[in-house]
């Protein structure tokens, strides 16, 4: 196997869900791991790699924890330059920051600009795969999936969708225009490479009914993509929705009678549901998607993360950006660790991790290609640096093991952690 590269460190993996009662016993940590032709296709101690693979060169991580990069699972790409605007509700939000940036994205050079920043920005945080929305122009889909292209990345992305008048002029599509481009889009994009499309109607306040039943019947002509949409993110939204929406049983209703509940789903926030809406989720096995500092950050509501978990509910993790407050996947698990505390369920090191990877690739239905370090799997890899900053390296000295390690991490660590990422087993740094 003359192209194999090995890299060695402390090789963090997990082999299955973490479990409350045990949430390390899923974790496996080895010496090394081999790298052949973008994927891993060996793990094991260090003099195990270097026997099975003579003469393959070594990247020495040393004291590095070496893992799966990771794994956003619902993202705004577009949204990356009003990060950080002061915080209203959603709505006021939308309206002061998120629409009039979103027109920008009508001329395909700054929709490239961002895509390009966004992705750098992102790899920096550590990484590796994202799902986002673009804008109602087609061309913020092909910015985003072209950039994501030249880096040989495992993106997922799609046209949002809106067309009802809450949404300003300039910025609605129609519901014929909706499902054409976003056909076209499909068509273009959909498993090319290492791109995936997701059909995106923004939310159903800016949706007529007839936009999400073309976007219904998209879905069941294209039953690979993914869907990404908003639920129950503020109680206002949802009074919002049901005014919308007089005849629905509740907010995921409004979604389920147009074609748009499915296994395939990927449902943003999720954090005011009612109890059909628990059952029906967990009945078609559909995701959805923690966004802990966007949900502090705009004043949304504390994500029932134990509740959830305990029925059997598939869940990501994601930044939300850039109604979320950071880049960094590191903050967002600190952030869901604290949001855990104050619904009394506090996450262990482990399942945090498990979330901000695996967790969120079997999200994005891409649990079989990324999200642990074990072969087979594609190489989107990252190594953290537990001596990054003087204050992680003063409270890691400490450690207990390395679980205390990787909880100190994530609470006081930031980009400056990231000390290495490859994406297809190619290093970026």
């Amino acid at each position: 196997m003359p192209d194999t590269t090995l890299i060695a460190g402390r090789i963090l993996s997990f082999d299955a869900m973490p479990e409350a009662a045990a949430p390390t016993a899923s974790a496996r940590v080895d010496e090394a791991l081999a790298l052949s032709d973008g994927r891993i296709v060996a793990r094991g101690t260090r003099a195990e790699m270097l026997a099975q693979f003579p003469g393959a060169p070594l990247d020495d991580q040393g004291n590095r924890i070496v893992m799966a990069g990771f794994v956003d699972a619902h993202v705004h790409y577009p949204q990356t330059a009003i990060i950080a605007s002061w915080g209203k509700r959603l709505i006021d939000w939308l309206n002061s920051y998120t629409f009039p940036e979103e027109m920008r994205f009508a001329d395909p050079a700054y929709a490239g600009e961002v895509a390009a920043r966004y992705l750098d920005l992102t790899a920096a945080n550590g990484t590796t795969t994202v799902c986002s929305y673009g804008t109602i122009h087609p061309a913020s889909v092909d910015a985003f999936f072209a950039e994501a292209q030249k880096r040989n990345q495992r993106v997922v992305a799609g046209k949002t969708c809106m067309d009802r008048d809450t949404a300003p002029e300039g910025l609605r599509d129609t519901a014929q225009s909706a499902y054409d481009d976003s056909r076209a889009l499909i068509d273009r994009w959909q498993g090319v490479g290492r791109l995936g499309y997701a059909i995106t109607p923004r939310f159903s306040p800016t949706s007529t009914p007839e936009q999400l039943e073309a976007l219904g019947a998209l879905w069941a002509q294209h039953p690979t993509c993914l869907m990404q949409t908003h639920l129950s993110e503020q109680t206002d939204e949802i009074d919002w929705v049901m005014g919308l929406y007089p005849e629905a049983r509740d907010y995921l209703d409004t979604y389920e009678a147009h074609g748009l509940l499915g296994a395939r789903g990927v449902y943003g926030h999720a954090i005011h549901l009612e109890p059909r809406e628990r059952d029906r989720l967990a009945e078609v096995g559909a995701a959805l998607v923690h966004c802990p500092t966007s949900n502090t950050f705009i004043g949304s509501g504390l994500f029932d993360m134990g509740g959830l978990l305990a029925a059997g509910h598939r869940i990501g993790l994601a930044t939300d950006t850039g109604g979320g407050s950071s880049f960094s996947m590191l903050r967002t698990m600190a952030a869901a660790y604290e949001v855990g505390q104050l619904r009394g369920r506090a996450l262990h090191a482990a399942e945090l991790l498990w979330l901000a990877t695996a967790g969120s690739a079997q999200a994005l239905h891409l649990g079989a290609c990324i999200g642990t370090a074990a072969p087979g799997m594609e190489a989107d890899l990252i190594a953290l640096d537990p001596g990054a900053t003087p204050a992680l390296a003063q409270r890691t000295a400490r450690a207990e093991d390395i679980w205390d390690e990787l909880f100190a991490l994530i609470m006081l660590g930031d980009d400056r952690a990231i000390a290495r990422v490859w994406i297809a087993g190619q290093p970026l740094n």
